[in-house]
């Protein structure tokens, strides 16, 4: 309950990159479809293809990032991401979205419509429509099947080169922001001998990705000064920052030109279309939430901190960073004052909960979180931390039927599974109690520990209930082994 990285677009997985990435998963992974088989080195790449490939690279990026599975996060996220695919043209799949916990201003969208935003994103900008803006242009590339036809045109880069771009892959895919970048220089020198006409087709790629998703943007309803803002943004925050931020927009020379057209196409909008308000108030509750959260602590305080009117959402994010740094009655203090201005917000309630919890309050934690999910029974985090309290108190049963419930929701949260699985344990149920600790290990990206608890499960699975949770243990261990 508790990251890949964006090239040529102008806020996006390096275009470099991702043409590695699926260079990788094409060659390294299993077959894909007969037709691929048999088309040379790519040769045409049909919709089959692309939603086999998506496929394939969703489960790479679920074996190798940390996601963020808080409902309350990824739900808003998909909200933005839904809102924006409900306008796209007839399209042969679904939009998948995911957040992937990284500080990185960036988001990509995948073949087989699969979306990622990074939490970096969300922090960095001021407005709902700049998020928007980002996933629009996205969207816009699967929209076009902008990657399908650069790996068909891949069919020219020299082995060399595509070697380069796998090892600059897997330098990239480590998590570390250091290693990071030096993957995307390994991958950039790597395809530094491509053709110019390659190179230009991917400019022109991103242009009709900045007019496409501008359409996109406009006909979901949001203002449309969001992706000029966001671009903006992202331009600006490169000089403040020393993490990742998209290559495109420093070394190519046309940056200028496209926000120059992007501003000329919103001003040649309508005006009840151009000044359309920004509802920006979901956004800052999530924003609130990612910083106090995944930003690093020394960053996130003196933000919090130096609000002139700070909110109840502000003061619930400053007790949450003030308790990551064990300043333990400053965050109570901070506690009790969002408390004391939003007593009905479920999120306040849900995170003063949590305090109160790890504080050894129980009885006030369990008031807490009981009103949180009376308020907002969707809140699965605020059941996840109730059920922690109902197992510390011995009530086995009950704390492990909130955990599966969560868990129906959430399959892949590797907390809630160390939870349930040390709670299996410590009350006699041994494979149970292995099982969930193989899935917490393996969603948490410790193979050493999964591969430990996997091994115990299976030497304890005796019946045929048993028998089938194992195999489908070794069903998922098998598909993400295929990227370790």
């Amino acid at each position: 309950m508790n990251a890949p990285r964006g090239p040529r677009s102008t806020v996006s997985l390096p275009r470099r990159l991702l043409a590695g990435l699926l260079a990788a998963v094409l060659f390294l992974a299993a077959p894909l479809s007969a037709p691929l088989a048999r088309a040379g080195l790519f040769g045409s790449f049909s919709i089959k293809d692309e939603m086999e490939l998506g496929k394939k690279l969703n489960t790479y990026i679920r074996s190798r990032f940390p996601l963020v599975e808080d409902p309350e996060i990824v739900d808003y996220v998909r909200g933005v991401v839904n809102r924006l695919a409900a306008v796209l043209p007839n399209i042969p799949f679904a939009v998948t979205t995911t957040v992937v916990r990284n500080d990185a201003i960036n988001a990509f969208a995948a073949p087989g419509g699969y979306v990622y935003v990074f939490t970096g994103l969300i922090h960095q900008f001021q407005h709902e429509s700049q998020l928007a803006g980002v996933v629009a242009h996205e969207l816009a590339h699967v929209t076009q099947r902008h990657v399908a036809g650069r790996i068909e045109a891949m069919q020219i880069i020299s082995l060399a080169s595509l070697a380069g771009a796998v090892a600059g892959v897997f330098l990239g895919g480590s998590g570390n922001e250091n290693t990071a970048e030096i993957g995307q220089a390994l991958v950039a020198g790597s395809t530094a001998g491509a053709t110019s006409a390659m190179l230009a087709y991917s400019r022109s790629d991103e242009r009709e990705a900045d007019q496409v998703g501008m359409n996109f943007l406009v006909a979901a309803g949001f203002p449309p000064s969001g992706m000029v803002g966001a671009f903006e943004a992202i331009r600006k925050a490169r000089w403040a920052t020393t993490g990742s931020f998209p290559a495109y927009l420093s070394t190519h020379p046309d940056v200028d030109e496209r926000l120059s057209y992007l501003d000329s196409r919103v001003a040649a909008l309508p005006a009840e279309v151009r000044n359309r308000p920004s509802d920006d108030a979901k956004f800052k509750r999530i924003q609130a939430l990612v910083r106090a959260r995944y930003l690093d602590p020394t960053v996130a305080l003196p933000f919090f901190s130096s609000l002139p009117e700070p909110t109840a959402l502000d003061h619930m994010g400053r007790g949450m960073v003030l308790a990551k740094l064990s300043r333990l009655p400053e965050a109570k203090a901070a506690f009790d004052q969002a408390l004391a201005m939003a007593p009905n917000d479920s999120l306040v309630l849900r995170e003063a909960g949590k305090f109160q919890f790890t504080m050894g309050d129980g009885d006030l934690a369990a008031r807490y979180l009981q009103k949180a999910v009376l308020l907002n029974p969707r809140d699965l985090f605020a059941l996840f931390y109730y059920a922690r309290i109902l197992g510390e108190k011995g009530q086995v049963d009950r704390a492990a039927e909130y955990y599966d419930r969560v868990l129906k929701a959430i399959p892949d949260d590797s907390e809630v599974h160390f939870y349930l699985g040390r709670l299996k344990g410590e009350h006699g149920d041994l494979f149970a109690g292995h099982l969930h600790l193989a899935y917490a290990a393996l969603y948490g990206l410790d193979r050493k520990q999964a591969m430990f608890h996997k091994d115990k499960a299976g030497r304890l699975a005796q019946t045929p209930e048993q028998k089938k949770a194992f195999e489908q243990l070794e069903a998922i261990f098998k598909e993400r082994a295929e990227f370790w």
